[in-house]
């Protein structure tokens, strides 16, 4: 194999944008901004191409009114971000950014336009003064029809088959209200006429954008036409009991057209499952207390505004019964005495709350209200009800049990019935914390019970809660309690927490409730819960790139641990122990060092530290630096014959100086499909810098086969890491399968200005057009009928005189010379086919040349197409079949004619292999003539 190198300088990177899927658009805005236009439903698919050496790392990002949106996924990390049903919502500009660490990243932007358009929806009002259940003669009616959509609507009405337009009937008005966006879309009937009482349809319409065909809705309008009026049945809420069946109905009374039905539970909450939905009739069989609520029904008929009744269901029931004990309510005493007063008092949540009622017994006999024994209740439209027994002057014949009774007053439910014992043994509680555990130590993932030991009869619910650490985030943190509440009831006074955590640390507070017990200051303890967890380190994973001979040290810091004390480390190089250790009090990491690397030295490192409740690890995996390949080589495919091809491959080695100096890399090449390589060194003189760009032609390539290439640099201490890729023929065409330029970027495809002409082509588009410019020459948007795109002209102004050239001159474009020779016959030759379209407009009208160029031992030009004079105020397409027989150019050539009125015009053009192929039917919006010639 014949081989060379070549040391180009490093690159900062460079990016643009291009669309591989179907658009319905691509147009360049004021200020150069791509918008790119997709229909709703349709795949996006943008390809970033970048340039620039080392390889540039690439990433995708997207906003839109300022928040980021793009979920993380690995297409965000790749050249094609592809996004599959597109929705409405995930329109917005798109960026893809590269960098390589040489100068500033290269960014570009895309502006994705989602095109949608959703049914016409037609609704119908009269004026605020003028509703009425029906329409009446000499009433004024509003038709409105709305569409969401974009882009804008425009909405075309008709009467039976009339089009209604403004000014073509003195009782029709149409127009567009200040507060909405879009064109006309509301029909007002003045004082309305027999002939109005018609069908109405409204046609949507965004002119074909995107193929969208357009949507219509129909409304039919007579002397019937009224908005809708319902009624609920039963028309009081409904109180049932749990396990009964509930049935509501809404009726239509009124309404033209039929009004559509639909129930829903308030507060956003669902039906029940179980629902039955019968037209207007619903129905709940075996309601449970968590139906009850307020169910609304609403009727739409799209006229006037939607009729909306509700209806409430209170399912019967009675629930969280409590007590609590106050002794002496007058002084502050926390025991019962004799001779003092005394005060129970009972509450209980009831449905409906009117018709709660107590009873209380003494000893199971009932107990009426006296002189000494007093019994209150609260209003019973004020829930929780509540209840209260005053003991006055407490003997010892009043000690007993009290029972509180709670019923409805229509019965069917169960009663509660709380008892509470006043006796000598009657005594507020006291919390303890069993011996020893006050603190309590758990490893992170165990489960813990936290204890109070509470006393005094009768005996409270336990209240457990965090106490709040100090600073505001901790205090923010420690509120909670593990299941995310801020506070847990326990009736054992047990806290179980499963799967402990490290966040879980912290003091808990025990208490006793209100309720249940004792109305007096509530008592407390705290428990502290101390959760050991193994160190977190950093980091976690690494790669050390380091030369033979070469001293480094890898360190491993400690992060955080519990225990913090006692700490252990511990280093291996694969199996083999290094070295151990222990931390103290002020040392927060462990640094190892190796001062000559040797080729043993290579490999994993581990450091783990730890403590009584695990290990924490840090990796190192320490290799030489390998090559990276460079995908973005111009004409990669250098070399064409009928059999075999040849590739340039190129590569840039990451971090140089960091490595003792390469030598050398050993090549090796394998056919896919086959196991056997061949290899060979490719020598490198001098020292390699950052960023230079190594190349190596590789030749007798054999189509269209594709290749494995590995790449391993070698050093004087031994070979460092390899990389591989590969390399697959396609058909070549100065490195693509056909070269196009529409001139939408500056650099205009690297065409380039003659520097002998008498002046120059200028990259131009209609919305920058300048005012002083003859309006009566040159084209009004680019070939595609973009006034945002960009095209080529030259400016016929009183600058220039007649006969001025102006010459664009095409990138060269290499072929193999090898193959072909200049005295080869045409036929022998290679075909490519030149297509562009031109725009010769203007009295003034001078002449449009092609040129051939070809680079042999002398510079030749040879014209191939040629055109002069007014071709009319259309873009036209002229193909021209060339034979190079050596790298070429081409040539475009304008003249200036007799006067102003002579700008001439080219853009979108292409060079493919092979002869012109039959010119394409002429496009439905844009005039375009097509003319082949060969030549």
């Amino acid at each position: 194999m014949f081989s060379v190198c070549v040391l180009l300088s490093p690159a900062s990177p460079t990016v643009r944008i291009v669309q591989l899927g179907q658009a319905c658009n691509v147009e360049e805005e004021q200020y150069s901004e791509r918008i790119y236009t997709i229909r709703e439903g349709g795949t996006l698919e943008l390809q970033c191409l970048v340039t620039g050496h080392p390889r540039p790392q690439i990433r995708w990002t997207k906003t839109a009114g300022g928040t980021s949106d793009l979920q993380v996924n690995s297409s965000l990390h790749s050249e094609t971000l592809r996004i599959e049903n597109i929705h409405r919502h995930q329109g917005g500009r798109y960026y893809c950014k590269a960098e390589n660490g040489l100068g500033s990243p290269a960014i570009r932007s895309i502006r994705v336009d989602v095109y949608y358009m959703d049914d016409p929806v037609i609704t119908v009002h009269q004026s605020d003064d003028e509703v009425k259940e029906q329409f009446y003669f000499e009433r004024t009616v509003f038709l409105r029809c709305a569409a969401d959509s974009n882009p804008l609507v425009h909405y075309t009405w008709l009467r039976g088959r009339e089009v209604l337009s403004e000014g073509s009937d003195s009782g029709v008005e149409i127009y567009k209200p200040f507060f909405t966006q879009g064109e006309t879309k509301i029909l007002k009937l003045k004082n309305l006429r027999m002939r109005d009482y018609a069908v109405y349809t409204c046609i949507a319409s965004v002119r074909n954008a995107c193929d969208m065909r357009d949507k219509h809705s129909v409304f039919s309008l007579s002397n019937n036409t009224a908005p809708p009026f319902i009624r609920l049945l039963p028309e009081e809420p409904v109180v049932v009991n749990p396990g009964q069946s509930v049935t509501l109905m809404c009726k239509v009374s009124n309404g033209d057209p039929p009004p559509a039905l639909r129930w829903w539970k308030q507060e956003g909450e669902e039906l029940p499952k179980r629902s039955i939905i019968d037209e207007g009739r619903l129905t709940i069989p075996r309601i449970t207390a968590d139906d009850g609520g307020t169910y609304t029904c609403t009727a739409s008929n799209n006229v006037g505004n939607p009729a909306k009744k509700s209806m409430s269901i209170l399912v019967r029931g009675l629930c969280k019964g409590r007590f609590w004990i106050t002794p002496d309510p007058y002084h502050n005493e926390d025991n019962i005495q004799i001779g003092r007063e005394v005060k129970i008092s009972c509450q209980v949540e009831a449905t409906p709350p009117e018709e709660l009622q107590f009873s209380w017994l003494k000893n199971g006999r009932p107990l009426r209200s006296s002189e000494r024994m007093i019994i209150t209740h609260t209003d019973t439209s004020v829930s929780p009800g509540t209840t209260n027994l005053d003991i006055i002057d407490l003997k010892f014949t009043d000690f007993g049990t009290y029972t509180c009774v709670a019923s409805l007053r229509n019965g069917g439910i169960p009663e509660i019935s709380i008892d509470v014992n006043i006796s000598t043994t009657t005594v507020p509680p006291e919390l303890t914390i069993p011996k020893g555990q006050s603190q309590l130590i758990v490893q992170e993932g165990d489960t813990i019970d936290l204890q109070c030991l509470v006393s005094g009869k009768p005996k409270p619910i336990i209240l457990w809660s965090r106490v709040e650490e100090s600073g505001a985030a901790a205090a923010a943190a420690a509120a909670l309690m593990p299941d995310g509440s801020a506070q847990m009831e326990s009736y054992d006074g047990i806290l179980r927490i499963s799967n402990v955590t490290r966040e879980m640390s912290g003091t808990y507070r025990c208490q006793t409730s209100q309720y249940n017990g004792f109305n007096v200051k509530p008592r407390e303890a705290l428990i502290q819960l101390v959760v050991q967890f193994p160190p977190t380190i950093e980091p976690a994973y690494t790669e050390v790139r380091q030369a033979l001979g070469r001293a480094f040290s890898l360190t491993c810091s400690l992060l955080q641990a519990n225990p913090a004390r006692v700490l252990q480390y511990e280093w291996k190089l694969g199996s083999r122990l290094l070295t151990v250790g222990q931390f103290t009090d002020q040392t927060h990491d462990t640094t190892y060092q190796v001062k000559s690397l040797n080729r043993e030295g290579y490999g994993e490192y581990t450091c783990d530290i730890t403590n009584e409740a695990g290990a924490g690890r840090c990796t190192f995996l320490v290799t030489a630096y390998f090559p990276e390949f460079y995908y973005d080589t111009y004409s990669a495919l250098w070399q064409n014959r009928p059999q075999v091809y040849g590739f340039k491959l190129q590569w840039t080695q990451m971090e140089p100086n960091a490595v003792d100096r390469i030598l050398a890399y050993r090549l090796g090449i394998r056919q896919m499909g086959q196991s056997r390589w061949w290899e060979q060194e490719i020598p490198m003189e001098g020292a390699i810098q950052r960023g230079q760009l190594l190349t190596y032609n590789l030749t007798e390539l054999i189509k269209p086969e594709s290749y494995l290439v590995r790449l391993t640099p070698i050093t004087r201490f031994g070979e460092g890491d390899s990389a591989e890729r590969i390399i697959t023929y396609s058909e070549w065409f100065c490195g693509l399968g056909e070269f196009q330029c529409g001139f939408e970027e500056e650099a205009v495809c690297l065409f380039s200005q003659d520097k002998v002409d008498e002046f120059d082509w200028i990259r131009h588009s209609a919305t920058t057009k300048n005012s002083k410019n003859t309006a009566t020459t040159g084209p009004s948007a680019d070939r595609t009928g973009s006034k945002q795109g960009f095209y080529m002209y030259i400016e016929a102004s009183r600058m220039r005189v007649e006969g001025d050239k102006a010459r664009l001159l095409s990138p060269t474009f290499n072929i193999n010379s090898k193959s072909f020779s200049s005295s080869s016959p045409v036929s022998n030759k290679p075909s490519y086919c030149f297509t562009f379209y031109y725009h010769m407009y203007g009295k003034h009208i001078g002449a449009l040349n092609i040129f051939l160029r070809q680079k042999g031992q002398i510079l030749t030009d040879s014209l191939v197409w040629s055109l002069s004079g007014n071709q009319g105020n259309h873009w036209r397409q002229a193909r021209v079949n060339i034979h190079p027989s050596t790298a070429f150019q081409m040539v475009m050539e304008g003249v200036r004619g007799s006067g102003i009125e002579g700008d001439i015009a080219v853009d979108d053009v292409t060079i493919e292999e092979g002869k012109c192929k039959d010119p394409p039917p002429n496009s439905e919006f844009i005039s375009v003539v097509t003319n082949t010639y060969d030549v």
